[in-house]
């Protein structure tokens, strides 16, 4: 009974934590704007660093990193405490996933939030480091390659179970990242759509167009 306590009241703490509307806070802090309004529309680092400039743009990205981190992290580790019976990469994987479905679907923005890569990042740099580290330079070629930080995020998300899947790391972490990957591509549809109309924008950030 407490451990059916412990894990729904640690799984909506990390849906909330998750659902912390950084970009919109962040815009709206810095620039007065609602972030939905401008660019894609879209409350996530990338559009913030469009809409309002590089600072913005890479506080929005730390801060959806920290919501992972944290989730898998800080508040896995002192509520698994109270638990005796669940695997622990289990209950972690479980919390790191609720996070980003929480900034994904969060309930501040109507369920409209970002497409979770940053908070990806954050739960994997916890979880399983290693195949993160893989799975962002797999991110980065193909992002200098294109400019399209669409391409690189969908290559991250595909990339991220096969690496896991090939460091043997444990059914759980590997059915994580599969979730990850399915909920990647899914938020990237609109994404996928423009890239094969030729239609989506590029980013530059160490040169310009």
């Amino acid at each position: 009974m407490i451990d059916t306590l412990v894990t729904i009241l640690s799984v909506g703490a990390a849906y909330l934590l998750g659902a912390i509307p950084t970009g919109y806070l962040v815009a709206k802090t810095f620039k007065g704007i609602d972030i939905r309004q401008f660019g894609s529309s879209n409350v996530g680092a990338t559009n913030v660093y469009r809409v309002t400039g590089k600072f913005p743009g890479l506080l929005t990205l730390i801060l959806d990193i920290l919501k992972g981190a944290i989730a898998a992290s800080v508040l896995a580790d002192f509520s698994y405490r109270f638990t005796n019976e669940i695997d622990y990469e289990f209950y972690r994987s479980l919390l790191g996933l609720t996070a980003i479905c929480g900034h994904v679907w969060p309930v501040f923005l109507k369920f409209k939030g970002g497409k979770g890569v940053a908070t990806t990042i954050g739960v994997m740099a916890v979880i399983s480091p290693v195949s993160l580290a893989l799975s962002l330079a797999v991110w980065v070629v193909l992002f200098a390659a294109t400019n399209y930080v669409s391409v690189g995020s969908l290559a991250f998300g595909i990339s991220l179970p096969i690496f896991n899947a090939l460091l043997n790391r444990s059914v759980y972490v590997i059915l994580l990242a599969v979730t990850i990957c399915i909920l990647n591509t899914y938020k990237h549809r609109s994404n996928i759509k423009r890239l094969l109309n030729r239609e989506e924008n590029k980013t530059f950030i160490f040169k310009k167009r």
